[in-house]
């Protein structure tokens, strides 16, 4: 079976290829759907199937970029994206990137990148999932309690809306997005995708598995242009990562190539499906892959506390990753073709 692992030039690791290609295609649909790079499962997945933490990281950021200009044309196409915001973004973003990745440097001259970067995944992912099923369930009490009254809630209302006390801000200058629908102070966007950006260079992610939920939450988006116009960032960071990661010798452009191709065609099925799938359906999945993401990456952090088990939970970490991805990218391809079913139906009408 030596066929299936192709020898990576520049780390030196002999990976599965296959396991490349379905990461590839299957975070092309999850980030395409979700509005980001699916850098968060990228990452460690790579990190699962043998490159070193430091070249998981920048391979991924290489992949992300081409794979993220896809989506963000497709998302454009639905005028799902807000530029204005996106390119305000980008002054905190690259700052904050720069920051992250330095630090990496320095992580990995102390021989302690991998520990503190699952570490740090692992608090992060927790957080997420926590905002994201609080958000669903305060919205379904809220829900229940207009019903109750006879009332119904807005269709853009959240369960969580921490935006609207972060509108009171009014230092200048005061801006209007208008595909955002949202009137805030500039400073606001500046300083979440600082704060993105930063941990995008530390964990290797385009921000996605942040910036979009900070959107919604923090900036106030409705969900499907908090996809839109994070995917837009993801492509302009992802295009500065590789740039930054490969000059300084940590991205496998091989590895980078073989989940692109897959990456590409992922990413128009993910993006299509937003059309269909739309607000609290996106967060709950995004929600639960969170989870799963954690739980893998938990998987490979125990052997360094329990050696015994090591290959065991190496192999269940792989499996699980690489399952996650799988049965994720069926569910938005299946949701995809009811939705465009139940649309051509309605049109023969």
């Amino acid at each position: 079976m030596d066929w299936l692992y192709v020898l990576m030039p520049i780390s030196g690791v002999t990976i599965f290829w296959p396991g490349l290609v379905i990461l590839g295609l299957g975070v092309g649909i999850i980030g395409g759907f979700f509005g980001m790079g699916g850098a968060w499962m990228v990452t460690p997945g790579l990190n699962i199937l043998g490159f070193p933490m430091a070249f998981a990281i920048g391979t991924d950021v290489a992949h992300m970029a081409g794979k993220s200009l896809i989506s963000t044309l497709r998302h454009g196409k639905f005028g799902n994206v807000d530029y204005k915001l996106g390119f305000i973004m980008l002054i905190g973003t690259i700052v904050g990137f720069e920051i992250g990745a330095q630090m990496i440097m320095w992580f990995e001259r102390l021989g302690k990148v991998d520990l503190y970067v699952r570490w740090l995944y692992i608090i992060l992912l927790t957080l997420i999932a926590w905002m994201v099923f609080a958000d669903v369930f305060k919205k379904r009490k809220k829900e229940k309690e207009l019903k109750a009254a006879g009332q119904e809630l807005d269709n853009l209302a959240t369960g969580i809306e921490w935006h609207k006390t972060l509108h009171k801000i009014k230092i200048p200058p005061m801006i209007h997005f208008t595909a955002a629908q949202i009137y805030c102070t500039a400073w606001l966007p500046i300083f979440v995708s600082f704060l993105t950006g930063w941990l995008a260079g530390i964990l290797g992610i385009g921000g996605g598995l942040i910036r979009m939920p900070a959107l919604i939450y923090f900036v106030g988006c409705p969900t499907h242009v908090a996809v839109g116009t994070d995917l837009f960032e993801v492509m302009i960071s992802g295009l500065y990562g590789a740039g930054t990661y490969t000059y300084k010798g940590r991205t496998e452009l091989v590895a980078a190539l073989i989940m692109l191709v897959g990456a590409a065609v992922g990413a128009q099925i993910g993006t299509v499906a937003t059309k269909y799938i739309k607000g609290y359906g996106i967060r709950i999945a995004f929600g639960l892959a969170v989870i799963g993401c954690g739980i893998s990456v938990i998987m490979k952090l125990l052997p360094k506390y329990l050696p015994a088990g090591k290959a065991l939970l190496d192999g269940a970490a792989t499996v699980l990753v690489l399952g996650l991805v799988s049965a994720l990218s069926l569910y938005i391809l299946v949701k995809m073709l009811q939705g465009a079913k139940q649309e051509l139906a309605m049109k023969k009408r």
